[in-house]
C-alpha cells in the first residue's frame, strides 16, 4: 500500500471574467501556508472568448507549475444583475474544465460558506475575509486584489471541510482571534480598509 502524502495541495480559484483570482495552498491537520497566489486580468475591450481562453491557458500552467491535489472554487452568486451572473459562469466553467483536464477532484463552494468558514460569518465584508486569510496563511504582503484572497478563501474553505475544523477553531487558531478584536487593537487602520 503507498504511504500517505504529508502534504496536500489545495488551488483555489475565485472566477471573474475580468479578473481571475487564484491561491495555492499547502499543508495538513490545520496548518496551511500559501505557496502562490495571484490574478489573471482581462480587458474589458477584449472579446469574451479570448478573455475565457486567458482564463483557462493561464489556469493550465499554474496547474502544471504547482501541481494540486485538489481544486476549490466559489459557486456563481445569482445576484440582481443576470448579465454578470453568466459572465462568471462562463468564467467558472473554463475554471472547472482546467482543473478536469488533469483530472483534479474538485469542490464548489457558496461564497457565504466560504466566508463563513474563515471567520465565522456568513455575512463578512471581502475586507474581513481578506484580514481572516492573512492571519491564518501567515502572509505579510495584503494581495493586491480582492479576488485573490477570495480565492485563498476558497481553498482554505476546502482544507477545513476536508478536516472537519469548524469556524470557531479557525477564528481562534489565528494570532487576532476576529475581525472585532482586530478593530479594538488597530482603530487607526479602519479608514484606509474602507
Amino acid at each position: 500500500m503507498p504511504a500517505e502524502k504529508s502534504n496536500i495541495r489545495i488551488l483555489g480559484v475565485d472566477p471573474g471574467t475580468l479578473i481571475t483570482g487564484y491561491g495555492v495552498i499547502e499543508g495538513r491537520h490545520g496548518r496551511w501556508t500559501m505557496l502562490a497566489c495571484g490574478a489573471v486580468k482581462n480587458s474589458p475591450h477584449e472579446s469574451m472568448p479570448f478573455r475565457l481562453k486567458r482564463i483557462y491557458d493561464s489556469l493550465q500552467l499554474i496547474i502544471k507549475q504547482y501541481q494540486p491535489d485538489e481544486f476549490a472554487i466559489e459557486t456563481a452568486f445569482y445576484g440582481k444583475n443576470a448579465q454578470s451572473a453568466l459572465k462568471i459562469g462562463h468564467a467558472r466553467g473554463v475554471a472547472l474544465l482546467a482543473a478536469v483536464n488533469f483530472q483534479i477532484p474538485t469542490a464548489e463552494y457558496a461564497p457565504r460558506e466560504i466566508k463563513k468558514s474563515i471567520t465565522g460569518n456568513g455575512a463578512a465584508s471581502k475586507q474581513q475575509v481578506q484580514f481572516m486569510v492573512k492571519a491564518q496563511l501567515h502572509i505579510r504582503e495584503t494581495p493586491k486584489f480582492f479576488d485573490i484572497s477570495d480565492a485563498l478563501a476558497a481553498a482554505l474553505c476546502h482544507a477545513y471541510r476536508r478536516e472537519n475544523i469548524s469556524p470557531q477553531q479557525t477564528t481562534a487558531s489565528s494570532k487576532t482571534r476576529s475581525w472585532a478584536s482586530y478593530i479594538k487593537q488597530h482603530p487607526e487602520k479602519i479608514g484606509r480598509l474602507s
